[in-house]
């Protein structure tokens, strides 16, 4: 039997490569072969995904965190010198403690220096996931931080003219929201960053005051296009200043390892995420790797940390959606690395 793994990472537990070897090694020592895909929709994970499916190499800068302090972090370049940019690894919500969590404070400048050491590199086009930012500025701290290399004297307008003019950006997000208002960056995702009530009102009112300041500036704006508000409205800087598209990215990476011709020889597909629900069919990877195998009549199975909504799962098109967690055993145990293998193992040893 001949079967894919498309699973993404189960967050805060395993990466998705780290998913998938165990996966691989179960079911390899059943007799099944098995091959594997890094997966990630833009999130964590991101860039390692996209580097093996680019075959390309990560490489380290020396960058600020959300707070201002010092830290190396990684981003990728492919062999033909597209640069791969997860922006957790700059302005992450991993990157501060519970206690330090203040979206009011914590700023984007770290990803304005990540683009612009590729651009150093000579890198001119762009992949950039948006997820798992712990940040809600709208982007102004990597425009600052990218008029503090390229024009320490000068505007942003002296970068887009004569360091960015030229350059592809693609944003890599399954976030459809605006920058600001009820379903905006604010509303929705600042309060699990660390803001108050009282935050998110002022977070909304600073991005929509610098959106209006932008439109006027540019003659264009952006702030209303899906998917500006992800990351904190880090989506909106780079649709607003840099002309970035916005795509899937469950299916930019599919496109990448050419997935659909991976399909035509495979018996049958498992994927899977940490917590899968019926949030999952509003164009989460699992669901888009689905969606991708029924056209091949190829079965999908998904396998999930926890799985609600199975019937709802079901009819969507998965043929089965299992959970790894047994009854009963609490969130905590189940998260740890181990305990994982030692679920992902009894359920192949039961399904296979």
């Amino acid at each position: 039997m001949k079967i894919i793994l498309a699973i993404d990472s189960f967050k805060g537990c395993l990466t998705s490569e780290e998913v998938e070897t165990i996966f691989s090694q179960a079911l390899s020592s059943r007799g099944m072969t098995v091959r594997s895909l890094p997966m990630s929709d833009g999130g964590e994970g991101m860039l390692e995904a996209f580097i093996s499916a680019l075959h390309g190499k990560i490489i380290q800068a020396e960058v600020h965190d959300p707070l201002m302090r010092p830290i190396l972090a990684s981003y990728g370049i492919a062999p033909d010198g597209t640069a791969v940019i997860e922006t957790a690894k700059a302005c992450g919500l991993t990157l501060m403690t519970a206690e330090e969590r203040n979206p009011l404070v914590a700023t984007t400048y770290g990803v304005g220096e990540l683009i612009a050491h590729a651009l150093h590199q000579g890198c001119k086009k762009f992949i950039i996931g948006l997820g798992g930012s712990g940040t809600s500025d709208a982007g102004r701290g990597m425009l600052r931080a990218l008029t503090d290399i390229f024009a320490p004297h000068g505007t942003i307008d002296d970068v887009l003219t004569n360091h960015t003019a030229g350059c592809q950006f693609t944003l890599a997000s399954d976030v459809r929201n605006p920058l600001y208002g009820k379903e905006g960056a604010a509303f929705t995702f600042a309060p699990q960053k660390g803001a108050t009530p009282e935050m998110v009102e002022e977070l909304d009112r600073q991005a929509r005051l610098f959106a209006d300041q932008s439109a006027r500036h540019m003659g264009k704006d952006a702030s209303q296009q899906p998917g500006a508000g992800a990351a904190g409205g880090l989506g909106y800087a780079f649709m607003q200043y840099l002309s970035a598209s916005v795509c899937s990215g469950a299916d930019l990476l599919l496109d990448l390892i050419r997935f659909d011709e991976l399909l035509k020889d495979t018996d049958l597909v498992i994927t899977g995420e940490g917590h899968a629900d019926s949030q999952t069919l509003m164009g989460k990877l699992p669901e888009r790797v689905m969606r991708r195998a029924q056209k091949y009549q190829v079965p999908v199975w998904l396998v999930a940390g926890q799985t609600d909504d199975a019937e709802k799962l079901i009819t969507a098109g998965f043929t089965r959606a299992d959970k790894l967690t047994p009854e009963g055993l609490a969130l905590h145990e189940a998260i740890k690395p181990e305990i994982t293998r030692q679920n992902i193992y009894r359920w192949v040893c039961q399904n296979f």
